[in-house]
């Protein structure tokens, strides 16, 4: 079927097939941890790759499409769960029934460039019903193809590699673990350099489950819903001038913040002025942390693909957040990622099970961020050479990914996706640029009190 997204480009794709383990696997039933399977993550994350004709020595003159649907397969030897599917238990414990069905698999061939494409390789992809077709009946968690890939030849020898995640099966750490794995594959390696380790009990609840800390990330903080029609999806870049900028509004004590911290704060900030909430209303952030690593007690071992972040949670009533400087949201983000420790994310763990993993963050007046600017998805090279862009195709929904990226000079930053009604995008744009130039303004000062301090 030819599917025409404007009078110039189009993309023609082929029925939808299953790739299965390239041998047999384990016919089993696994259990997801009780950080998986909360309501929170049951939703599917679109990851997209763009890739320029530029093949290694092994690959000159072969198909990508061909090459990387055998390394898939092969991969799922491995990660043999990926190719099976979700079933809801007791207490709507969500488990996998591995039984090989596969993932789904989409070859196309579109009648354009990359260069064609110039900037909307950015996030939000503006062709991704296109590279990254939702077949139906998959759209589900429960009973559905854990994941759904595309790939898409194009007329200058590149291709497009976009996915479709099911969230509760591996966070952005597992993701790009298994694309590593692919990767190991198409060159021609036996097992992942990284073996999977599934694990999931690691991060289950104690028994008798207990909550020792405060977990606003799930408070009904407002009764007002976010009106979800007409909603604008737009990327901002923030390179090195664009954070200058707004490091020039911060006191001394916090001038050394990261840059998490400080474009975090900034977006909190503009984003809630933006949404008019009431004085009183309460406007929320929370940061997704995850506990990899020696600085957790949590004994994740090194392979382990599933979900190992919590996203602990700052409040502030809206007046105080829009009034106060820059610093005071810094303040409280630097605030919600010291909450975060190995007993953290167990009473995490706790309280979805005591509640019946049935709560989720709220909507309205909140705000959530993950970084994914240090996880590695442009080191992917199947075989082609690292993409040119690699990371989520937009936000979703209230959450904003930190994604690396270089503009066209070259610089080195973050492109934000944002998803907003739109009157309220039109209200957040106007806040940015204004804290912007309130920002490049205060750059100027100090450059003129700089120079006449010299000359004196």
């Amino acid at each position: 079927m030819v599917s025409k997204f404007s009078q110039v480009l189009s993309v023609t794709r082929q029925a939808p097939e299953l790739i299965v383990p390239a041998r047999p696997t384990p016919r089993e039933v696994k259990q997801l941890s009780d950080i998986d399977d909360q309501e929170s993550l049951r939703f599917r994350v679109p990851v997209i790759f763009f890739y320029k004709n530029d093949p290694s020595p092994s690959m000159q003159g072969r198909d990508p499409v061909k090459v990387i649907r055998e390394a898939i397969s092969k991969a799922l030897v491995f990660y043999y769960p990926l190719a099976g599917r979700l079933k809801e238990g007791y207490n709507r414990k969500l488990m996998v029934e591995c039984n090989a069905e596969g993932v789904l698999f989409i070859e196309a061939d579109a009648n354009f460039t990359l260069e064609q494409l110039g900037d909307d390789i950015q996030p939000p992809c503006p062709y991704l019903n296109q590279l990254l077709y939702d077949v139906p009946g998959s759209e589900g968690i429960l009973g559905c193809p854990l994941f759904l890939i595309q790939m898409t030849r194009l007329t200058c020898g590149g291709f497009i590699f976009a996915l479709r995640m099911n969230h509760t099966m591996c966070d952005g750490f597992g993701l790009v673990q298994f694309l590593k794995a692919i990767e190991d594959m198409v060159r021609g390696k036996c097992s992942p350099t990284l073996f999977p380790i599934w694990q999931r009990h690691i991060l289950n609840a104690r028994n008798p489950p207990r909550v020792t800390c405060i977990h606003h990330e799930y408070d009904e903080i407002n009764n007002n819903e976010v009106p979800s029609d007409n909603m604008a999806h737009k990327s901002f870049y923030f390179g090195a001038k664009e954070t200058k900028a707004l490091r020039n509004q911060l006191p001394f004590h916090l001038k050394d913040c990261s840059t998490f911290d400080l474009l975090t704060a900034f977006i909190w900030k503009c984003r809630t002025i933006a949404l008019k909430l009431e004085p009183e209303e309460i406007a929320q952030v929370s940061c997704i942390i995850n506990v990899r690593g020696k600085r957790y007690k949590t004994d994740i071992p090194s392979g382990y693909y599933g979900n190992a972040f919590a996203f602990p949670a700052v409040c502030s009533k809206a007046e105080q957040l829009c009034k106060n400087p820059i610093g005071y949201a810094v303040e409280l983000v630097k605030k919600a990622k010291a909450q975060m420790n190995d007993e953290y994310i167990r009473s995490v763990a706790d309280l979805m099970v005591i509640k019946g993993r049935r709560i989720k963050f709220p909507t309205r007046g909140n705000f959530i961020v993950s970084d994914l600017s240090n996880l590695g998805f442009g080191e992917v090279d199947l075989g082609w050479g690292k993409p040119i862009y690699a990371g989520t195709a937009g936000a979703v929904e209230l959450i904003s990914f930190f994604v690396k990226h270089q503009n066209k000079n070259g610089e080195p930053g973050n492109f934000v996706p944002i998803c907003l009604p739109q009157s309220v995008m039109e209200r957040f744009q106007e806040e940015l640029r204004r804290m912007m130039i309130q920002g490049t303004m205060e750059d100027l000062c100090n450059i003129n009190h700089t120079q006449i301090s010299s000359k004196l």
